[in-house]
């Protein structure tokens, strides 16, 4: 778990750089299109980033994950089937899944200002949405890892213990 915490960490701290580049980009005088590719290029890598901290997670559950498979779409799915993240979640980062894709695949002289910005207004919103459910979910985890040490130890930890201790948080 201590090092599934510092790979998320250390990706944490790219995003939230990455996110400066992106507020930077959006606070310049004129959207041209090198602004413009910034900001794209700022999306597409915090999209990135995200989809990197669940597949970490899911590898370290257990949950099989391949370079070919699964596709990014699936990958959101089987984060949710999983519980990482929740479904309201999931349907907010297809709009980044979505633009990654076209950005990969496009121009950075294609991108537009109209169809940016929306997506550039609210990263941070996403990325704290994202964050707070990562968190709560390693919370958990860690609550369970706790729990089966206490157990092997011999420790008595109830069901309403973890409860008010969750709760508390």
């Amino acid at each position: 778990m201590k090092k599934l915490i510092e790979e998320i960490s250390i990706e944490k701290g790219f995003i939230t750089q990455t996110l400066q580049v992106i507020k930077d980009a959006k606070n310049r005088s004129q959207q041209t299109p090198v602004e413009l590719s910034a900001i794209g290029a700022g999306l597409h890598h915090v999209y990135s980033g995200m989809e990197n901290i669940l597949k970490r997670i899911l590898k370290f559950k257990g949950v099989p994950i391949t370079a070919s498979s699964p596709s990014h779409k699936d990958l959101l799915t089987l984060s949710v089937q999983e519980n990482v993240i929740s479904e309201d979640l999931s349907d907010q980062l297809d709009s980044y899944r979505g633009f990654r894709h076209f950005f990969i695949h496009g121009y950075g002289v294609m991108l537009n200002d109209e169809e940016l910005n929306p997506l550039a207004e609210e990263v941070e919103t996403v990325w704290k949405n994202f964050i707070n459910e990562i968190t709560y979910y390693l919370y958990i985890m860690m609550k369970i890892e706790k729990g089966r040490i206490a157990a092997q130890k011999g420790e008595l930890i109830t069901i309403d213990d973890l409860t008010k201790k969750i709760e508390k948080w």
